[in-house]
Formats: C-alpha cells, structure tokens, sequence
C-alpha cells in the first residue's frame, strides 16, 4: 500500500472524510447510523484549524537521525538488507517458491533454506522463535519507547489435538506477557482459526451466511452476537443451503468455547485485552461471531477484554462497523476494534471469481485508503464520546497522519488508553517511531514460534512488502540517510 505524505492543508483543515460514498443501504439500522453520522459533519468551509497547542508538527517522520536513535547500527544495515530485498519483485518471487518448493523442503537443502531465512526474513519481522526470545525482543522495543502485541506465531489447526495444542500456547503466551515490564505487553493476540478446526469454522461461516438470507433459518447453536454481516455483505460462499452441524460438529464447538473462554478468563485475570486477528471471508462470519458472543460476555466498565479486527479493503467493512458499534452501544457493551486494511486480497478475488461474482475488495486502492480513513475517523468520534477502544494499524503515512490531526482535533489526547497505534514488527518503523515521538501509544506486532511454525505468516509478509515497499521505500529512504550520516560521524 502506498505511503505518501499529505498536504499541510488538507492536515489542518481535517474533518470526518467524505471520499467515500455515504451509506445507501436500505437496512433500518444501517441508514440510522449513516444518517447520524451525516448530521454530525460539519460544511468543510467552517472547519476551525486545530489549536496552536495541538500542532500537527509534532508528528515529525523527516528527522531520521531522531527516529531511529534507539536502533543500533548493525540492525539498521539488516534492516535495509531485507527491505531492499521485498521490494525486488523477482526476488520476492524465487525466495517464495524457495519456501514452498517440495524441493528444498528435504535434507540438506531444507536445512540451508531454513538457516537463510532466519537470519534475514525470521529474524526481521518476528520477535524469535520462543517465549524467553520474545520476551527480550517486547523488552527491547520498550526500551525504545514501543509496546508489543505478543503473538504466539501458529495458525491454522485442523483437529481438537490441534486445537488444545495451540490452546496451550496462547495461555501461556498471557504468562509470558504477565512477567514482562508492565505496560510493555498491549495485547494478547488469537487466531481462532487455531483454536477451532477450520472444516468447522467453514462449516459455521456457510450456516450463519444462510440465516443472513433466510431468517427463519434456526442455528440452535448460536449464542448472542452483535451483527456479523450488513445488507452489502457478500453471501455467495453458500450456494445450497446447507445440512445442520452433526452432532460432532456441535461437539466440537462446545470445545472451542470452552477454550476461547479459558483464554479470555485468563486475560480478564491478567487484565490484559485479547486482540482476535481477522482472515479471509471463507471463515471470517464464524470468528466474528466468536469474537462477539465472547466480548458480550467479558466486556465491562469501560474496559474492553475482548477486541475485533475490520479489515477495510473489504466493500461492506464500514456498514458491518457501524452495525456492530451501533447494537454494542444498544446493550452497554464497550467495544475494542482494531483497524487494519487487509491482507488475503488475492484470495478473496478467486474466490468470488469461482462463484461468478466480483470481488468483495475495493475496487482501488484509494478507495480502500479512504475506508480505512472514514472508519478510523468514525471509530475516533466513538472513543472520544463513549466507551470503548481502538487500534489503528496502518503502515500508510497518510492515514497515521490524518488519525493523529483526528485525535487532537476531538480531544483524544496523546498516551490515551483508547486509542493505539500499530504496526508490524519489521516494517513501517519509522512510523511507529515517530507517533511514539509525538507522545501516542504504538505496539508492534511480533508472532513468535519455530521457523516452520511461522512460515505462512513470513509468506504474506513477502508477498505484501513486495508492493508497499516497492511503491513507497519511506523506510528505506530514511534508514538509508540514517546509516549515511552515522558513517560520515565515524570518519569525520
């Protein structure tokens, strides 16, 4: 995703964005929202600029002697190594087929393959391959003014084995972030898809897609939830409708709530939030749900346990956020989201092309760019007004700098619990660097585990860097003139 800096005076004279088209849905409760959200936005014309006091300035991403003053010089020159190396498109391409090749998964040639990629890709963009590397790596980003989102690095399970497996390392992935310095740990992350069989989490998906189109459909099953789809959601995965869970199928989910459960009492415990990640469209119905019917359970006060991720590239992203804060808001239950653009979009284009359909991702990716910015300004005025939290991931320069004018402009303030920014470990650092500069909170996200346990998330996070990095090259730029300067000290 492109990073490009915005003029200075479309900075001062912020408001909520417009670029998107308002809501046209014919839902009752979706063209409420929409039109409350309307009326709460001001002519551009009359838009104050923001105080003096809360200058936009602040947020400085040019000094990058300032920025990277707490990166030693050895991590800068791998830094730039690995960054240079996603953007080469060709590169990117033979190091993933070097990763997938039945070929090189053998003997010796396994053996270097995996030696290679730790030391350039495992080492950059994760936080080391167990509990106790982790832990130095959240220490080391505290030092340097960032917090960490602990993520035990596996994904996918396919049997109750499995599940209780993983379950096991996310609890003790909570104790891990209980002996670290306070604060250091943001949040705890879960991938349902590693804690319920993914047959079966695909199996819920097409059964609550069914109910979205026939409500008399009966899930005897389903426990209260916040909406999980709107109107614009797609719903061609479920062609026929489908035969109800067996009676193993509803076994096992009774285990998954039981695990899902253990791991949220574990994190209310421990007061610390558990941040649920976001997949592709084939399961995402069935983790929403998940996420949902446990934050209704565990989210009190003003203190949100359980957090969901909206990925905004997704057409009916912002409809779906404005239904589930809406029925939050309606019950009392305070609401923690985590934004975030996407990261499954050429599957999801296959697979609606399978079905015949267009794809459920923006069409472009400013469109996707000004979702993001609409929902983040949306989710801003919430926490500003009321309960709840957000988490704004985002690597694009443009949205950090219009969410940071945002939260000065309506009050947020600076090292607020409601609002974090994020990144992932290894990429946008300067970003992250200066948002924390600039006194906000940013984490890190930083998965953990054996190399072959966190391969397929090193797999996206080529393929993705390939075209960020490519088209950007802001770190690079920055870490380059960084390591410039250092070396003219150490001679001159």
């Amino acid at each position: 995703m492109a990073a490009r800096v915005v003029p200075q005076k479309i900075v001062k004279n912020l408001r909520f964005q417009k670029s998107t088209k308002p809501l046209t849905s014919s839902h009752p409760a979706t063209a409420a929202v929409a039109a409350t959200l309307l009326e709460k936005q001001p002519p551009r014309a009359t838009t104050p600029p923001p105080p003096p006091s809360q200058s936009f300035s602040s947020l400085d991403l040019n000094n990058a002697e300032k920025l990277f003053s707490t990166v030693s010089t050895s991590t800068l020159i791998r830094s730039s190594a690995v960054l240079h190396a996603t953007a080469i498109g060709p590169m990117v391409d033979v190091g993933i087929w070097a990763l997938q090749s039945r070929l090189l998964q053998k003997g010796i040639m396994k053996d270097a393959v995996m030696a290679v990629t730790k030391k350039t890709f495992f080492e950059h963009f994760c936080a080391g391959e167990d509990a106790v590397a982790a832990g130095r790596s959240i220490r080391s980003v505290n030092d340097a003014g960032l917090r960490g989102m602990l993520v035990y690095g596996v994904e996918d399970a396919h049997d109750n084995d499995g599940c209780d497996r993983n379950l096991n390392g996310f609890l003790h992935t909570v104790d891990v972030s209980k002996s670290l310095p306070p604060s250091s740990v943001s949040f705890v992350i879960v991938k349902i898809t590693a804690i319920c069989p993914m047959a079966l989490l695909e199996r819920m998906s097409d059964l609550l897609r069914w109910q979205q189109k026939d409500p008399s459909f009966v899930l005897p099953w389903k426990q209260d939830s916040l909406p999980i789809f709107s109107e614009s959601s797609p719903l061609y995965h479920t062609q026929t409708k489908p035969e109800p869970l067996t009676q193993q199928e509803e076994h096992d989910l009774q285990l998954t709530n039981q695990r899902l459960q253990q791991l949220c009492h574990k994190c209310v415990e421990s007061n610390k939030p558990l941040l649920v990640d976001a997949e592709h469209t084939t399961v995402q119905p069935a983790i929403d749900y998940f996420t949902y019917s446990s934050a209704i359970v565990h989210n009190k006060d003003d203190n949100p346990i359980v957090f969901g991720t909206i990925q905004t590239y997704l057409k009916d992203s912002k409809e779906r956020l404005f239904l589930a804060t809406q029925a939050a808001d309606k019950i009392g239950i305070p609401m923690g989201f985590k934004l975030v653009r996407g990261a499954y979009m050429s599957m999801e284009s296959k697979i609606a092309e399978s079905f015949g359909y267009g794809s459920p991702i923006h069409d472009t990716i400013q469109d996707t760019h000004n979702n993001f910015n609409d929902c983040s300004s949306f989710l801003l005025e919430k926490v500003a007004n009321g309960r709840g939290s957000v988490v704004l991931a985002t690597h694009n320069i443009e949205s950090g700098k219009l969410a940071t004018a945002k939260a000065y402009e309506i009050g947020v303030g600076k090292v607020n619990h409601k609002l974090e920014f994020a990144q992932l470990c290894g990429m946008s650092d300067a970003l992250s660097f200066g948002l924390s500069n600039a006194g906000f909170r940013v984490s890190k996200y930083m998965p953990f585990g054996p190399v072959e346990m966190v391969m397929p998330y090193l797999l996206r996070r080529a393929e993705e860097n390939r075209g960020l990095l490519a088209a950007s090259g802001f770190d690079r730029q920055l870490i380059r003139k960084e390591l410039g300067r250092r070396i003219k000290a150490a001679i001159f």
